[in-house]
């Protein structure tokens, strides 16, 4: 069968499991437009327009936080991969694993500066720093065996983003060959013998504590049955929040930047930090207070030695070290220090109620109601904005890819996109996006997406007046304000004029139907908070 590579690159990403992919054609991707448009050499692929690139790679971003598989975005050259590096930023970051294809310049022009149209002299080197590789195909053939290469780091080691460039010249290639995907290596088992050694330690613990990110995800029956056995408490990061459900009685969600849980951290004689960078941007402290003993279980042997050098580092897949770990905790009799511990999370959790500012508490009155009317598999896409900063401490999540929070690139705008792609990825699951206004600002433009798709979203702006946060900084620094108080639209005049319904909020009954109403309705809902309204007070 002969097609051009544009045409069989698309296919071959059907036949590695990609269903979808984000972005916005233009004149250097008409030969992979060719496999989009389900003729007969393109792959199963459907395409969703963005409005701008950059909202292309938060959707297939929301894509992989949904479903911890790849997320695929297709653009142009140049202006197309710069727009879409924020997203590739982010996943790295937060350890996603994303695809981005583009293409790239007539290959006989890269790096020679001819001012070809979206020229950049050698595009795989803007985005090297944010993947774990970036290459230019040179030729057809390359593309399969790039494919091969991005595909087998997705399945094997730490998610990071992957770039691929295609020039126009190669995907206009005739190919005759018919490209299969390639098997997928497993990702990396833990020794033995290093479990066995982190179960002594565990066992002779008498203050054991769990720490768990993102990498732990596919563990939550093993960390439940895990902290259960020991009496240990959990601390979860951002990314890691509802592998153990919130509301479980040993568990301190996403809350390391909270004073009282990183004092409470202090009295952990043994800490099991499990697919966690225990990073800063979790906690917004420089290093964390570790007294106890550390043992670290990580698939990146680059963090096992890194700011917090454990006692006993493990390299593995965290969910089947985890399970041997469990089984071989079995017989061991935590219950009394069980007790305690539930005593002291009650505790815990009840010093960081009465300190809560009077922002926060506002936040915690719309968080609230926000749990009550929705069900409990919804996903929440969070942009940057203080709304979800208190909710990664203070909302109830049950389960694991929940909860979006993009704390360690914190990116602003991807709050939106990042739900469209959450809701295309898991059609049947309920999403709401909880976007501050400034945020929302960055990429609103995709609303028109949301409501090109029929989606029904809540989005829930938290509006007070601009950067909020950035005031408040300055603020406390005694900076005069500059550049954080801009004025804002109309969201409600704004989403009807984009094919959506919008209401201001002035009750929490209000908000409740909203809620509700938005959750079985046929277009997007922009649902307004405002801070300082009186039914927040």
């Amino acid at each position: 069968m002969t097609m051009t590579c544009g045409e069989a690159t698309m296919r071959l990403l059907a036949r590695y499991g990609v269903t979808t992919v984000f972005g916005i054609p233009g004149v250097h991707t008409l030969d992979m437009c060719r496999g989009l448009s389900f003729g007969g050499n393109s792959g199963e692929l459907s395409h969703v327009q963005a409005r701008n690139e950059q909202g292309a790679g938060f959707m297939a971003e929301g894509w992989a936080r949904a479903t911890g598989e790849v997320g695929v975005a297709v653009v142009i050259s140049g202006p197309g991969v710069t727009n879409a590096s924020t997203a590739l930023g982010q996943c790295y970051a937060d350890s996603l694993a994303m695809l981005l294809i583009s293409a790239e310049p007539d290959s006989r022009s890269i790096g020679k500066g001819w001012g070809v149209l979206h020229e950049i002299t050698e595009q795989k080197k803007v985005t090297e720093p944010l993947t774990a590789f970036s290459a230019t195909a040179r030729s057809a053939s390359d593309v399969p065996e790039l494919m091969a290469r991005a595909f087998s780091i997705f399945s094997s080691q730490r998610p990071r983003p992957v770039h691929i460039s295609i020039p126009t010249d190669v995907q206009s290639e005739v190919v005759e060959e018919d490209w299969q995907p390639v098997p997928l290596p497993r990702r990396p088992q833990a020794r033995a013998e290093l479990v066995e050694h982190a179960c002594a330690m565990l066992k002779g613990a008498k203050r054991p504590l769990i720490m768990v990110g993102g990498g732990a995800t596919a563990a939550t029956a093993e960390i439940r049955s895990i902290a259960e056995t020991l009496g240990a408490v959990v601390i979860s990061s951002t990314a890691g929040k509802g592998i153990l459900p919130d509301s479980h009685p040993l568990h301190l969600t996403g809350s390391t930047v909270r004073p009282e849980v990183r004092d409470y951290l202090k009295t952990a004689d043994c800490i099991l930090a499990a697919g966690t960078e225990i990073s800063e941007t979790d906690s917004f402290v420089a290093q964390l207070e570790l007294n106890g003993d550390l043992i670290r279980i990580d698939i990146d042997p680059g963090k096992i030695n890194d700011v917090y050098r454990p006692n006993l580092g493990i390299i593995g897949d965290a969910a089947p070290a985890l399970a041997n770990l469990g089984v071989m905790l079995e017989g061991h009799d935590g219950s009394a220090r069980c007790i305690r511990a539930e005593v002291e999370v009650r505790e815990v959790r009840a010093a960081i109620m009465a300190g809560l500012s009077p922002t926060e508490q506002r936040h915690v009155k719309v968080l609230t109601a926000l749990r009550k009317a929705t069900p409990a598999n919804t996903i929440f896409s969070g942009d940057a904005c203080q709304l979800v900063y208190t909710g990664a401490f203070a909302f109830d999540v049950p389960g694991p890819r929940q909860w979006f929070y993009p704390a360690g690139f914190c990116a602003l705008g991807n709050g939106l996109p990042n739900g469209i792609g959450a809701a295309m990825a898991r059609p049947n699951t309920p999403v709401v996006v909880l976007a501050g206004d400034g945020g929302f600002m960055f990429t609103m433009t995709e609303l028109m997406v949301a409501a090109e798709l029929g989606l029904a979203l809540p989005i829930i702006i938290w509006e007070n007046g601009g950067l909020k946060q950035i005031q408040d900084d300055m603020d406390a620094r005694d900076i005069t304000r500059v550049g954080v108080e801009g004025i804002n639209p109309d969201f409600v005049a704004l989403a009807q004029a984009c094919h959506c319904s919008g209401v201001h909020i002035d009750s929490e009954e209000m908000f409740t139907k909203a809620i509700c109403e938005a959750l079985s309705a046929d277009r997007p809902t922009l649902i307004v908070v405002r801070e300082n309204d009186p039914w927040l007070r």
